[in-house]
């Protein structure tokens, strides 16, 4: 007699329970989920996905009618709250709980709770068959395959460490989810946005960010005939290439043009690149514009180069100066995201802004300088730390003292420099289709907050 099917129920949590869940304005598409998804239907199992961003009941209910065997719940620092809480309503129905996603592959010991029973600290998907061998199927031979596992037994929590993950052997993504919800799942102003990734790792080593560290420090890529492939069938006209950076390889890049050209795809495409790149490859970014390119997402982070030093870029303010120009010379929009250091004074605020200004920036993103969880950063930062409060980590947040200024008055400079950003932003036509009232009227209210308590959202 064969092995009984199963049914999962894949979770992606909530971003928050606050207006700042960006809901209507930057909807993400489920893509680990979605290889989960394609995985264990090959395998024959029921799947039914669950994105608390979209769904109009709640996760109980949820779990409740679909009677789970297996219940996956993937997600960030930031929703580590919401993926306890849900494990919590799953056990109360008996299935089986495994935690996975970026969060749980660096801090996994932070999920050590009663209410969870596997975490995945790998890329390696195929990991979850193996924990339903063991935990529901009960072989005992696949507790030694279970490295990139946590799991607890007699008591105690065990960690085999896992290996690299080979991209390439991701199955093609089950999007019968995504392409359910076709008014939802956008990138700003760019509706229904399809999540697509052609590599996992960084080539980079900025000390800020944990990225790097993924995958074993490995970087891994996919062949270029796969991934437009993949672009080709999916009926979504707008592809986010989510790798942590897509502008570094120019051969690869070069075939990417070259298979989008000859298949004939029209597409527009959002990507990540570095600053550094684009003012080095003016030619290339021509190219990529000519087959559809529409965002790039650029940390410049900084406009000083004593904090790109310290930030470890291995750039400059030149670059950043020059990325900006080329982009908006060819007309791709740019999103120039910074870092709010912990060391600005007000002139620094009040420096950002006419930088911006100037350079005639009109797509801005911030991000207050946040010493991610279970990194050395931390550690580095961790007498200044003044939250445990893992959804404060969404660098919207102070979650460590700043170096010249109160909470208060830190705070106070950053709503003031959103709100000017968002005026200019208004009076420039950029993001008409959100409500800019709300989120000023919100900034203002912030930035007048007398108290600021350890569990606000």
């Amino acid at each position: 007699m064969g092995q009984r099917k199963l049914t999962f129920l894949l979770i992606h949590p909530e971003i928050s329970r606050t207006r700042y869940n960006f809901v209507g304005v930057i909807e993400n598409e489920c893509l680990e989920l979605e290889y989960i998804s394609a995985m264990l239907k090959e395998e024959g199992h029921e799947v039914i996905l669950y994105d608390a961003q979209v769904e109009t009941f709640g996760v109980g209910p949820a779990i409740q009618e679909t009677e789970p065997d297996v219940v996956y719940i993937c997600g960030r620092a930031r929703q580590e709250n919401f993926m306890l809480e849900y494990c919590e309503y799953a056990k109360e129905y008996g299935a089986v709980t495994i935690i996975g996603g970026l969060h749980a592959q660096l801090c996994y010991e932070r999920m050590y709770c009663p209410c969870v029973d596997f975490i995945l600290t790998t890329f390696d998907i195929y990991k979850i068959l193996d924990i339903v061998e063991y935990a529901v199927y009960h072989k005992q031979e696949a507790l030694a395959r279970l490295a990139g596992v946590c799991y607890h037994k007699e008591g105690t929590w065990h960690n085999q460490a896992g290996e690299p993950f080979d991209i390439r052997r991701l199955p093609r993504p089950d999007r019968s989810y995504f392409d359910s919800f076709p008014h939802r799942y956008q990138y700003l102003e760019l509706g229904h946005a399809a999540w697509v990734r052609t590599a996992y790792g960084c080539p980079y080593r900025c000390v800020f960010c944990h990225r790097n560290r993924m995958n074993m420090g490995q970087l891994s890529c996919r062949d270029i005939d796969d991934v437009v492939d993949e672009i080709a069938q999916i009926k979504a006209e707008n592809i986010y290439i989510v790798d942590d950076d897509f502008l570094y390889d120019t051969d690869r890049l070069n075939r990417f043009v070259e298979r989008i050209r000859k298949r004939k795809i029209r597409k527009k495409y959002i990507c990540y690149g570095r600053a550094d790149y684009i003012a080095q490859n003016p030619d290339m970014m021509k190219k990529l514009k000519k087959i559809g390119l529409y965002y790039v997402l650029v940390g410049l982070e900084a406009i000083e180069d004593s904090y790109l030093q310290r930030y470890g870029k291995r750039s400059d303010v030149n670059n950043n100066i020059q990325s900006v120009l080329i982009c908006n010379e060819l007309g791709i929009h740019i999103m120039g995201m910074f870092i709010i250091d912990l060391g600005f004074r007000a002139k620094d605020f009040k420096a950002l802004y006419r930088w911006i200004e100037e350079h005639q920036l009109r797509h801005v993103a911030l991000s207050i300088f946040t010493p991610e969880l279970c990194t050395p950063t931390y550690e580095q930062y961790r007498d200044r730390i003044i939250t445990d409060n893992p959804s404060h980590f969404d660098y919207l947040h102070l979650v460590a003292q700043p170096e010249y200024m109160s909470v208060k008055s830190f705070y106070f400079h950053y709503y003031m420099l959103l709100i000017r950003l968002f005026l200019k932003a208004k009076k420039e036509g950029v993001y008409d289709f959100i409500d800019y009232g709300d989120y000023i009227r919100s900034f203002v209210a912030n930035m007048f907050r007398r108290k600021r308590r350890n569990d606000d959202a």
